[in-house]
């Protein structure tokens, strides 16, 4: 006799900031470990309103208010996770990350290294632009730590990747910088499984299936790169989209064979071009998949300025559609 398929139940449709809301909500329930800290994430709800609510289920010893002093937040943060407690740091917006950075990369990610003390705690980081914030507030800081040794670093792209890649971050024993992208917050919705469900830190997803060159991209880009290949679609240049999902440890094994079927190879992310994330991934192309290639690998990226304020400059500064395919276009001339 055959057994029917299991399907998911899902739950009412919800946008990629509540879904991060649940993450964070149904983490703590089913963990007494787990605790917030960051500014204005209690008495006001978080800048975002993401942790609206929290203060008054769960109480100020799990939902704590901070000064303005991000390297003390992830400094107290690294002594509890150390201590088998399971953080999770909200940056206000993920600029402000700098002001962390001796803290992050020079005792969260090197104390399991030097003296086999596990750090498992999440750093919330809000970033990207399209929401007019200028040069303070619209940042991709992710280039940053992709070169920092004992760190993981996921982006999601979607309402299910956002709550999966968040409760797979909080149970992960390691620190894991949790990239969400502002733009994406109310503009993005989905169904979700109202079982618990996880999604695996290390593996990226094909977003969508294509034959003619393959986009590897992640967090808003994914939506820039999807849009771009239905237009193509119809001049017969078939993207395939590869969703990174987590950009460290890098799913190398889905973009070689996405490559080694296409032949041709785009970059997309919203970062500046220069030192970013698709530089490492071009030269992984080069050395592994040399033979396969049917022509250049293309980087489109922000110009290497900071981001404008102004809302025609940022425009022109961000990724667009007709970005991609441009670059489309010229790669599927070889």
């Amino acid at each position: 006799m055959m057994t029917a398929a299991v399907h998911p139940t899902l739950s009412q449709e919800v946008t990629y900031l509540e879904a991060i809301s649940q993450a964070l909500d149904e983490e703590m329930t089913r963990d007494e470990r787990v605790f917030l800290i960051g500014e204005d994430i209690g008495a006001y709800g978080g800048a975002f309103k993401i942790t609206e609510g929290f203060l008054e289920k769960y109480g100020d010893h799990r939902v704590i208010d901070t000064p303005l002093a991000e390297s003390g937040i992830v400094g107290a943060a690294i002594g509890a996770a150390m201590m088998g407690l399971r953080p999770v740091v909200e940056m206000q917006f993920a600029d402000f990350i700098s002001c962390a950075f001796d803290q992050i990369t020079e005792v969260a990610a090197k104390n399991h290294y030097r003296w086999n003390a596990p750090v498992p705690m999440v750093i919330r980081a809000p970033f990207g632009g399209g929401v007019h914030g200028g040069p303070f507030h619209s940042e991709c800081p992710e280039g940053w730590f992709f070169h920092s040794p004992g760190l993981k670093l996921v982006a999601p792209s979607t309402p299910y990747d956002a709550k999966g890649l968040l409760k797979a971050a909080i149970r992960d024993p390691n620190p894991v910088i949790y990239f969400e992208h502002k733009f994406l917050y109310r503009r993005i919705k989905a169904a979700l499984p109202s079982e618990d469900y996880i999604v695996p830190i290390g593996k990226a997803e094909v977003k969508r299936p294509g034959s003619t060159i393959s986009v590897v991209t992640y967090g808003a880009m994914v939506h820039i790169a999807l849009d771009a290949a239905a237009r193509l679609q119809q001049d017969g240049i078939d993207l395939e989209v590869i969703d990174l999902r987590t950009l460290i440890p890098l799913d190398t094994e889905t973009i070689y064979e996405s490559i080694r079927k296409t032949s041709k190879a785009i970059i997309l992310h919203e970062d500046t071009k220069t030192g970013g994330i698709g530089a490492e991934i071009a030269a992984l192309l080069v050395e592994e998949c040399f033979d396969c290639l049917d022509g250049p690998v293309l980087r489109v990226a922000a110009p290497d300025t900071p981001v404008p304020f102004s809302t025609p400059l940022e425009e022109f500064f961000l990724p667009k559609i007709s970005d991609v395919e441009e670059a489309a276009r010229k790669l599927a001339a070889y």
